[in-house]
């Protein structure tokens, strides 16, 4: 059991190695804190942190450095949350509600994250959950190509451009928006594939691949949508900090591009009282036991829910990072919310 000027200087080592990369001694301590005892004091409290395997000693110098055990400690107990600036928010809310659509929203949400952050920034495509079938738009851009409009209750809008093999005329787009409409208004989502595949039977032989084509691209609206998939942006920020890693950074790339490993942890990892999450070290898979995942959750309507974060070294700065994410997708909720 440690004192609470230990965990005090436990924050310290934290801030203190975070901001220089370099190991943290009991003098440099005293130096730059304000504890007001000597430099043997502190030097007690460390080997009791050591003690406790919260810091640890590099084989190459006197001071000392967070264990991943370390960093828990300061994010469950020490870490402050500090609010974003006024101009921080103002700076969020003009970036993203420039965006033109879903896809758009978390691309800006990405690049916005990572600039934050200086890490990996990462958005979960949100769940399906319940939602279900509003309306379905087909739009006439020549005689070959309809744009085709999804729109399902939560408000979520999807438009695609696709080629016919037949030319079409208004009677059959018409017809062909009434029935589709008629057949999927209020189902689930996930039903679209079935009942949308058996409408080619009601029209004409020499119609009915054009059906088809339609139908293939309400299955494409329906699965680019779902949660197994995410988008990054800042993966140079990882290349950057290669100098965190004991070992290689790539096994850390290898997880971002592949994304089954993300996913699985995006899914296990449970929101703390303040709305975020963060996993460190060896809390994670093997890939990922030299980095550090900080999540938090957002909502499109009361639908679909997912996830965002920053995934970065073990040395990172948890305190604005976690308040950056949990800022974010709260604005990003609110935007959803909205549309």
């Amino acid at each position: 059991m440690v004192s609470d000027r230990a965990l005090h200087v436990l924050r310290a080592i934290v801030q203190d190695y975070v901001a220089s990369r370099e190991p943290v001694g009991s003098k440099a301590i005293v130096d730059r804190h304000q504890f007001g005892v000597s430099a043997a004091t502190i030097r007690n409290d460390m080997a009791l942190l050591e003690e406790e395997e919260l810091i640890s000693a590099p084989h190459t110098s006197s001071g000392r450095v967070p264990t991943d055990k370390g960093y828990r400690v300061f994010v469950d107990q020490l870490a402050d949350l500090r609010p974003l600036s006024a101009g921080q928010r103002q700076a969020i809310a003009a970036f993203l509600d420039q965006s033109v659509d879903l896809d758009d929203v978390f691309a800006r949400t990405v690049r916005l994250l990572s600039s934050l952050t200086n890490q990996v920034a990462l958005v979960q495509y949100p769940t399906l959950g319940n939602a279900r079938v509003r309306h379905i738009e087909l739009v006439p851009m020549s005689p070959t190509r309809l744009m085709t409009v999804f729109i399902t209750d939560g408000g979520r809008v999807d438009q695609r451009m696709i080629e016919l093999p037949v030319e079409a005329d208004e009677v059959f787009v018409g017809e062909l928006r009434a029935k589709l409409n008629a057949a999927l208004s209020g189902r689930a989502l996930a039903e679209v594939g079935t009942v949308a595949g058996t409408l080619d039977g009601q029209f004409a032989p020499d119609r009915r691949e054009a059906v088809r084509v339609v139908a293939d691209a309400l299955l494409r609206h329906v699965d680019e949508h779902r949660s197994d998939r995410l988008v990054m942006a800042g993966a140079a920020n990882l290349v950057r900090t290669e100098q965190d890693f004991a070992g290689s950074v790539y096994p850390v790339l290898e997880a971002i591009e592949e994304q089954v490993t993300l996913l699985k942890l995006f899914s296990e990892m449970q929101l703390d009282s303040q709305g975020v999450s963060a996993r460190i070290g060896r809390e994670n898979d093997a890939a990922l036991h030299e980095a550090a995942v900080v999540t938090s959750a957002y909502s499109m309507g009361s639908d679909s829910s997912a996830k965002l974060g920053v995934l970065g070294p073990t040395r990172m700065d948890y305190s604005n990072n976690m308040a950056a994410v949990r800022a974010v997708a709260r604005y990003v909720s609110r935007l959803l919310g909205e549309e």
